[in-house]
């Protein structure tokens, strides 16, 4: 019946939303919300993050620089080294960084800390009725609709003064450790039909990467170092600017004056998407096919054999990219990658990963060149944050399927800032054009209708 009434119907839709090409130039529309040059359409201000990948010459041109990223006017580098030569956890002061915009002295962060770790575990009985109940068999919708539910468990939860979205805002960058720990296993125990389950508790003087290993982990063991280098991840991808999809959906639906959960869940799905958040699984599974079809991952023929037959569209997923590759801000390098890629070395030389890691080296070094040569393309195409983030997450043993949730776990922290800049600064809803090029018709009655 379905099928019967389909027919036909799927080629006129295609025809309905059809729009000339030429109509785009015609209007000067903005697509994807990039200028002529490919540079961002500028919609609003933020002192929140900066992500700076690009000079602007006095003709217009975009001028490729090294990548910078900054968090609340503080090199994202500079947060990453010092934790490092300190040898401690940074990711809560780099949401408590971005939430309060300035850096927390000891006792303002031991105190950060001590109520994060009171917030760590879910509402009584929301892993029960909310996500062992309705299992997903995508952990980033289960995650939306988790955020969703715990509007049902906040006593005060439209209110959008600054003090309760604070409240809630700490409240959910606790939370999401479990919540994604908790998606995962309802998938694996009720989707995947996997024997057993294992729901360890949160611990509460633990930060947020060692309690997501804990959480994920069938012993709930790790070691410092992988913690750590989980951290580190979770600092790099805490925040992007306000113009990433994510955390410019987060502003929009602030702009309505809706609830944080609302703004969150929308969040959350923006990053689900492919061409965003869930980049990182792309590269994982790419190299999970790469391995597949190339017996020898040191022979750089065969390698470049492979990777031209990515760029072909006749290996892969058949899209015809090399994932990890290129950005749309950041032309010479991301900085992101650049962190990362230090601390990969190190991980693989722990691990015994070091033919894994120069695939990867060989990638970055490689691909760009075969982009020219493939495609005749001469844009820039540094490793991004992806590319790195997927060696990472494989080397330490993290289902593919947790990779954009841990993706969140990090950004949760932004996209609160975000919220709650746009509840003091934005005094407008956003509402931009679209010119609409259908030609008017008259309205035929019922009876006259005919179908061709």
């Amino acid at each position: 019946m379905e099928k019967d009434f389909t027919r036909g119907l799927e080629r006129r839709l295609r025809a309905s939303n059809e729009i000339d090409p030429a109509f785009y130039g015609k209007w000067d529309v903005k697509r994807g919300l990039r200028n002529a040059n490919g540079s961002g359409v500028v919609v609003g201000l933020t002192r929140v993050g900066d992500v700076q990948g690009y000079a602007v010459n006095e003709r217009g041109e975009k001028l490729p620089i090294g990548g910078k990223l900054f968090y609340r006017g503080i090199d994202v580098e500079d947060i990453v080294n010092n934790c490092i030569a300190e040898g401690r956890f940074g990711y809560e002061e780099t949401a408590y960084l971005l939430l309060f915009g300035e850096l927390p002295d000891r006792e303002q962060l031991r105190a950060y800390e001590r109520l994060l770790g009171r917030k760590r575990v879910l509402p009584n009985g929301f892993i029960r009725d909310m996500i062992l109940t309705a299992p997903s068999g995508n952990i980033m919708n289960k995650l939306a609709r988790s955020v969703l539910a715990l509007y049902s468990y906040d006593k005060n939860p439209d209110d959008t003064s600054t003090d309760n979205v604070l409240r809630q805002s700490i409240d959910l960058i606790a939370y999401f450790p479990a919540l994604i720990a908790a998606a995962y296993q309802a998938k694996q125990m009720l989707v995947n039909k996997r024997a057993g389950i294992y729901l360890h508790s949160p611990d509460p003087a633990r930060g947020t990467a060692e309690n997501i290993l804990l959480l994920t982990r069938p012993d709930a063991a790790f070691t410092d170092f992988e913690a750590k280098l989980l951290d580190i991840c979770l600092i790099l991808h805490a925040e992007h600017g306000g113009g990433n999809n994510s955390s410019f959906t987060t502003h929009v639906v602030t702009s309505t004056g809706t609830d944080t959960y609302s703004a969150v869940a929308a969040a959350v799905g923006s990053l689900k998407g492919p061409r965003h958040g869930g980049a990182n699984i792309e590269v994982i599974e790419m190299i999970e096919d790469l391995k597949k079809h190339v017996d020898d991952i040191t022979d750089e023929r065969k390698l470049r054999e492979y990777l031209i037959k990515l760029l072909t569209g006749e290996a892969g997923d058949g899209s015809g990219l090399i994932y990890g590759l290129g950005h749309a801000v950041y032309t010479l390098s991301d900085p992101r990658a650049v962190l990362l890629k230090r601390m990969a070395r190190k991980l693989a030389e722990e691990k015994g990963l070091l033919a894994d890691f120069a695939l990867f080296e060989y990638i970055e070094r490689r691909a760009p060149s075969l982009y020219r040569e493939v495609k005749g393309t001469d844009k820039t195409m540094p490793a991004n944050v992806d590319l790195y983030s997927g060696f990472v997450y494989k080397a330490l043993g993290i289902p593919n399927e947790l990779a954009t949730p841990i993706f969140a776990a990090a950004r949760i922290a932004g996209w609160c800032a975000h919220r709650l800049e746009e509840l003091a600064e934005g005094a407008r809803i956003m509402r931009p054009a679209y010119k609409c090029v259908q030609p008017q018709v008259s309205y035929i009655p019922l009876a006259e209708r005919i179908r061709p």
